[in-house]
């Protein structure tokens, strides 16, 4: 069966990607041993709202409107559940199992990812789920600030993308490329040169975005950040939001749904039509008011559980990629960026409404 690439023109992709669901539907489609290709830049199955469910002993699964997302029964939320029941302490156990029993995704911020990779998408494949991953080692990272790391070098950060688009294989994922990397530059980072963070993003997504079952999704920031969405179009342009299937707004941060769909939404407009998923993982109560609003602030909620069904033709999905209960990094009496932080996840749940 053909296979439309990321190279093929956005409205013949569309054509020939429901000419094949049809296909599929009315059984005159060949048959896929490894499961249906997850369709590029703009969910065309997600909109048409049909699942396609994996075979039995299908190790990929399919991306697809109602997709079921993996959820890591082995995660630090899940783990201290555990404990707490065996410590007597049910009620607290409960609470966290608001967080541990709701996929969240897989952050890769080390050297050498594939491993991890593998292990994490093969997990979620054998269970007949979707993994969700976070390429997060761009060089200067964060801006040198509470997540500060990454690669040494460009050279070092191609050959990690390699490396982690290898992992991934034929699975299925959701792959959200590098956290802030393009909305810190447009805030005036001057730890990098823009030109040059935009390109390795862009190999980030062109690589990443080859693979058969996958969905990339490219940083975007959040509406708090750069109010202005147009400020942001030039950069995602240069950085390769072309060959993805979105971008992903409001990571690791607590804009409302209304506020960060409104500016997908306007994204969207200004980059012909391109969908986007939001971090809903603490936006519950939306965000905190003062300085440092963005880092552990008392008082958030667990935000809309991780679904791909959202009611809203260019909102790919609500995910969890920030994981709930780890800190934003050293602030208000936290651990370091990335620590789970017990304290902090009971907040969450607490005052989650449902």
């Amino acid at each position: 069966m053909f296979r439309p690439s990321a190279r093929t023109p956005l409205p013949l992709r569309r054509t020939l990607l429901a000419a094949a669901l049809l296909a599929a539907l009315c059984g005159t489609a060949p048959a896929r041993g490894a499961g249906a290709a997850a369709p590029r830049a703009g969910g065309t199955l997600a909109a048409a709202g049909h699942r396609l469910a994996a075979a039995p002993g299908d190790t990929t699964g399919t991306p697809s409107g109602d997709a079921p997302l993996w959820t890591d029964p082995d995660s630090p939320a899940a783990r201290q559940a555990a404990e707490w029941r065996r410590e007597g302490r049910d009620a607290d156990a409960a609470l966290v199992d608001r967080i541990a029993l709701r996929p969240q995704a897989q952050w890769l911020d080390g050297p050498h990812p594939g491993p991890a990779v593998r292990a994490g998408t093969t997990a979620a494949a054998r269970a007949g789920r979707t993994a969700v991953l976070v390429a997060y080692y761009v060089p200067n990272r964060d801006c040198g600030q509470y997540s500060t790391g990454g690669a040494a070098d460009a050279a070092e950060y191609r050959a990690w993308v390699d490396e982690f688009a290898a992992a991934v294989g034929d699975r299925a994922a959701y792959v959200i490329v590098e956290p802030d990397a393009v909305a810190q530059v447009v805030a005036g980072c001057t730890r990098v040169v823009a030109s040059e963070r935009y390109a390795l993003l862009a190999h980030a997504v062109q690589h990443l975005g080859r693979l058969p079952h996958t969905r990339v999704y490219l940083d975007a920031g959040n509406s708090g950040w750069i109010p202005e969405a147009w400020r942001l179009v030039d950069a995602l342009r240069a950085s390769g939001v072309a060959d993805a299937d979105g971008v992903a707004l409001n990571t690791s941060n607590f804009q409302t749904n209304q506020a960060s769909s409104a500016y997908g939404d306007w994204l969207s407009k200004d980059l012909g039509g391109t969908h986007y998923v939001i971090d809903t993982s603490r936006n519950g109560n939306g965000p905190a008011e003062g300085a440092d609003s963005w880092c552990n602030p008392p008082g958030r909620a667990l935000g809309t559980p991780p679904t791909t069904g959202t009611g809203n033709a260019l909102l790919d999905a609500y995910l969890w990629i920030k994981r709930p209960g780890e800190s934003d990094g050293t602030c208000r009496g936290g651990p370091a960026a990335g620590r789970w932080w017990p304290s902090y996840a009971l907040e969450l749940a607490r005052n989650a409404r449902g």
